[in-house]
């Protein structure tokens, strides 16, 4: 059969298929419902033990190897770098030689253990001032549906660096919006005591907006836009992490206060309340 003569409507049918899936994909933009959350948090860990972190709840990343910022910390599932006593989670890093690295530190995650899809996320914690710090919380995707970082997404509850103290970001990170294409979604707020007191850091996610919150201040938002997931792949599983990274690309841009060290990040909690439906 001679096919050439068919390229033309095959061609035709195919920008038709393409712009109807793309219209479907896209779609209006979610109406915010002023979604709730339920009172009781589904997921937990008030610290109230002593130890290593509740194994039930929490993982480990190990390794070093920079993470892809070039940071210069092994994370371990060590008690000296991660332990609970008197209420209170303790993230520290310390200067020290470890498989080829000069420090360690730890970062606990939540994947397979505590996986949600929307919901109220409160974290309180209190920060490293060390210069050369890079403390985090914050959730990535759990199954990676929409393809390697940033494609299906990065929700940063809380950011922060020890050259520039008590300055708190708020960012998401998806294909079209993200740090290294300078587009990423952020807002900042400069609070007057982040290493010396306890704050409450806090992100409400429904199918139409991510808000970030200080101290149940209204810091971020970030709204679905309807485009799909190149801007919104926020409809999928995501994850817990807490961690504190040494140096890297953002970290490490002036240098490091050896002497700053161990540097701890306290975690007073971390409560996961559910999404009510309407």
């Amino acid at each position: 059969m001679n096919t050439g003569k068919h390229t033309p409507f095959l061609l035709l049918m195919a920008v038709i298929t393409a712009a109807t899936f793309s219209a479907r994909a896209q779609g209006p933009a979610p109406v915010d419902k002023g979604w709730k959350f339920d009172p009781t948090p589904v997921w937990t860990d008030e610290f109230d033990y002593n130890g290593a972190p509740d194994s039930t709840r929490w993982g480990y990343d190990i390794g070093g190897g920079g993470w892809g910022n070039n940071e210069l910390q092994y994370y371990t599932n060590s008690t000296d770098n991660a332990a609970v006593a008197n209420g209170i989670l303790t993230i520290t890093a310390r200067k020290e030689d470890k498989e080829n690295r000069h420090y360690t530190s730890a970062r606990l995650v939540t994947k397979n253990k505590g996986d949600f899809l929307y919901g109220r996320f409160e974290i309180r914690a209190k920060l490293p001032a060390t210069r050369g710090t890079w403390p985090a919380i914050w959730m990535l995707p759990t199954d990676w549906e929409y393809g390697g970082w940033p494609e299906s997404g990065e929700i940063d509850i809380m950011e922060h660096v020890g050259f520039d103290l008590n300055n708190i970001h708020i960012t998401t990170h998806t294909k079209k919006y993200y740090f290294k294409i300078n587009t990423q979604k952020t807002a900042t707020k400069r609070i007057s005591n982040a290493a010396t007191a306890f704050h409450l850091y806090r992100v409400d996610w429904t199918p139409a907006t991510i808000r970030g919150y200080i101290d149940d201040e209204l810091i971020f938002e970030f709204r679905n836009e309807g485009t799909g997931p190149d801007v919104w792949p926020f409809d999928k599983r995501f994850h817990l992490l807490l961690n504190i990274a040494v140096g890297g690309d953002w970290g490490g841009q002036k240098g490091i206060d050896e002497a700053g060290f161990p540097a701890t990040m306290e975690i007073d909690y971390v409560r996961v309340y559910k999404l009510i439906e309407k």
